[in-house]
This record gives structure tokens, sequence and C-alpha cells, in this order.
């Protein structure tokens, strides 16, 4: 991902989350973090998925992953998460967390496809509605082929 994409992230966040990150928040991930790692998936020029990691020495953090609505349901979650899966090893991590909306099967199970583990909840996590994150963990990042 690049500042030319963060428009059209922008855009896929707002659609995809009640409390969405900001232009800003995506160009100070660019501009300032850097163990800050997103990548875009692009069709006819325009981005329809996008995801986000820290890593951080051997561990990378999952901060988002979306696909905009009119592509949903075609592997493309599946493809973004693999491909932070990939980037994460490569780039030294052994191990990844996320932290996913603890009613949003859709992407609980795809997470558990690729070998993520529930390991804790974090009570009320989303300021939005209130609602618990699950705490998950993917242990053996050289196993990405889901």
């Amino acid at each position: 991902m690049n500042f030319r994409h963060i428009e059209e992230v922008v855009k896929i966040e707002k659609l995809s989350f009640n409390t969405a990150w900001t232009r800003s928040d995506f160009i100070s991930e660019l501009e300032v973090n850097k163990t800050a790692k997103y990548r875009v998936l692009i069709t006819n020029e325009h981005v329809v998925a996008y995801g986000g990691m820290w890593v951080l020495l051997d561990e990378a953090h999952v901060t988002n992953i979306a696909v905009h609505p009119e592509f949903r349901g075609v592997g493309l979650g599946k493809a973004i998460l693999k491909d932070l899966i990939n980037t994460a090893a490569k780039n030294g991590a052994s191990s990844m967390t996320l932290e996913v909306r603890k009613g949003n099967n859709v992407a609980i199970n795809l997470y558990k496809k690729f070998g993520f583990v529930e390991e804790g909840i974090r009570k009320k996590y989303y300021a939005d509605t209130g609602d618990d994150a699950i705490i998950m963990w993917k242990y053996d990042l050289e196993s990405s082929d889901s």
C-alpha cells in the first residue's frame, strides 16, 4: 500500500467498520510506523481489499483486514490474510495475533482455517458497541497454505 491507495482504503474501512480508521491514521501508519506493513488488492485499477499488520521482533499483529462489500465472498480476505502471513514470516515473525469481534463468524472461521486458535477475550473491547474481542494466535507461520 502507498499514499495513492489511502482514499480507497478509507472508503472500504468506513463501509466495513462502525469505528473506522481515518485518513490520518493510515497516513501515520505509512509515514511514522516503521513496523507497519500494508497490502492491497487491486481490480480494474481500484482497491477492493486491504490488510495491515505490525511486525515486532518475532511477532506480527494484524491491525485490519477488509474487503469492499461488492467483492466479498470470493476469497479476497483469504488472499490478503495469506499474503500477510507470508510477509510476516519473510520479515522474521514466527507467530501472529489479532483481535476479532466476537460475533464476526465469517472472519473467525477464516482465521481458524489458517490455523489461528482462540486464546482469550478482551471484554468490551469495541467502544462503538461494547462487544468483546476474541484474541487469536497463529504460532507457526510456516504453514500458511490454507
